[in-house]
């Protein structure tokens, strides 16, 4: 059986003040070590999440900007576009409209030639019947 001597005693005290001492120089500053370590790690890590939820914030924001611009850009181009049509569209009505006047110009100016040409050839036409005539008549 277990005998209590004094020296148990003795290494029973031995051990108990050691563990006080042990437990003042090098328990307690461990363990405040590593609650700072764990309080550092949690920061971090809300601090990562924090950073990771402005990132998308940030992300959905451009987003809607770069939306918002596509938007933009999609109606400017429609209206250049729809202002390039109207232009195009005046530029050809009056190239037609000038096309016409002087289409119009051209047959004025053939019709009067044609006329002068005609009353040139009746003029011919009277000459060469009156000497038609005659040389029939000399016959």
């Amino acid at each position: 059986m277990l005998e209590l001597n004094k020296w148990f005693f003795v290494l029973l005290v031995n051990f108990l003040v050691l563990l006080y001492v042990l437990n003042i120089l090098l328990f307690k500053p461990l363990l405040k070590l590593f609650k700072d370590r764990e309080d550092n790690v949690s920061g971090a890590l809300g601090a990562a999440k924090d950073m990771s939820q402005k990132k998308d914030e940030a992300i959905a924001k451009l987003n809607k900007e770069l939306a918002d611009a596509r938007a933009r850009a999609k109606e400017a181009f429609e209206k250049l576009r729809e202002d390039g049509v109207n232009s195009q569209k005046e530029v050809f009505s009056k190239a037609e409209a000038e096309a016409s006047e002087i289409l119009q110009k051209a047959r004025a100016e053939l019709k009067a030639e044609s006329g002068k040409a005609r009353q040139a050839l009746r003029a011919d036409v009277d000459k060469f019947s009156d000497e038609i005539v005659k040389k029939l008549v000399k016959v």
